[in-house]
């Protein structure tokens, strides 16, 4: 039954389901749950920093039950998409009922879009990469893809990784560099596997022109079937769930560094690289995310077995709470600051 958790992670899209089907304040229904009883039941339910043992580990490890949860999103994210798209094509909103239904539906795709599109573009089986891109499609953010398993794991906690966030940099200039360094590296990733493999800039191995083809088509697809009006609110809600993800890379990596040695070289990432939370609810939720050490430090390693360290750098908060306190920059580095690693917060670049 203890694997059975992570169904756990359906409540978001429950959640957004909710906001769907009301007007009002009701809209805002995924909101009100990512961001006050997420982070309550956090709160009620603790922390738990133990780890599987290594037979639970290697039984778990390649159990069709997980994968599956997985691969449920993809109808389900796609089927709530129709249906909201459905709804403002058919109602009339009043423009803070469209807010609400904005943010809940980029909620929707930031966790159960976006999150599990990383947990399977780490894989190497052709379906879950497949499973991965079509999820960070509706997103608007299918270069992530590239980027983030060619750039960010490599170069993660050093001034070269658009998605690590410096000391006392706020989560709004975070976004900004974020958004645009990670779009421009991963055209120069996108080169760089081109010439490896000796391909033309046009050629069906171009992954980046691909992407530059399909979302516009999926956009398009969306004007068709509904409404200039609704293609508006798809971006929208897009431009919500990837500064959503922004602000989950914002609290992983924020004020990390990694070191050169005497080799020029920088140190090999470690556990103490990521933040990490074991706050129960947000674990489940989130698929694991928050055990983010692990998930740098092996990221082949699939989420029902990654583990706590007791070297990494531990949030006081869930995640859903640390976001929540990343939007107020002052009070972030008021609690956050004196928790980072004092040889790290020296006025030192990344170098």
């Amino acid at each position: 039954m203890k694997d059975l958790k992570y169904l756990f992670a359906y409540t978001v899209p429950l959640s957004a389901f909710i906001s769907f089907e009301s007007h009002g304040f009701g809209t805002y229904a995924a909101v009100l749950y990512a961001f006050v009883v997420l982070p309550a039941f956090d709160l009620i339910f603790g922390e738990d920093s133990s780890n599987l043992t290594k037979e639970d580990a290697r039984n778990k490890k390649n159990k069709w039950l997980f994968d599956l949860m997985l691969y449920l999103n993809l109808p389900l994210v796609f089927g709530l998409l129709f249906h909201v798209f459905s709804k403002f094509e058919q109602n009339e909103y009043l423009t803070y009922e469209i807010i609400g239904l904005g943010l809940s539906a980029g909620i929707l795709l930031a966790t159960n879009g976006i999150n599990v599109a990383h947990e399977l573009g780490h894989r190497k089986t052709y379906i879950n990469r497949f499973i991965s891109k079509c999820l960070y499609m509706p997103c608007l953010y299918m270069h992530f893809y590239i980027e983030h398993n060619f750039g960010h794991h490599l170069n993660v906690a050093t001034s070269e990784d658009g998605a690590t966030a410096k000391y006392n940099q706020s989560l709004y200039s975070f976004w900004i560099t974020s958004v645009s360094k990670q779009y421009i590296d991963a055209w120069r990733h996108q080169m760089q596997l081109l010439k490896s493999q000796k391909s033309s800039f046009v050629s069906v191995k171009n992954d980046m022109l691909w992407y530059h083809l399909i979302q516009p088509i999926y956009l398009l697809l969306i004007y068709y079937v509904f409404s200039l009006n609704v293609m508006l609110f798809a971006i929208g809600i897009a431009v919500v769930s990837f500064l959503f993800l922004e602000s989950i890379n914002y609290i992983e990596h924020y004020g990390l560094k990694r070191f050169k040695g005497s080799s020029g070289r920088y140190e090999r990432v470690q556990p103490y690289h990521s933040w990490n939370s074991n706050f129960n609810i947000g674990r489940i939720v989130l698929y694991e995310l928050t055990r983010h050490s692990d998930h740098h430090y092996k990221s082949t390693k699939k989420y029902q077995i990654l583990e706590s360290y007791e070297n990494s750098p531990t949030l006081p908060l869930g995640y859903p709470a640390s976001i929540l306190l990343s939007f107020i920059p002052p009070l972030w580095f008021f609690i956050i600051n004196p928790l980072v690693p004092s040889d790290m917060k020296k006025n030192k670049s990344m170098r």
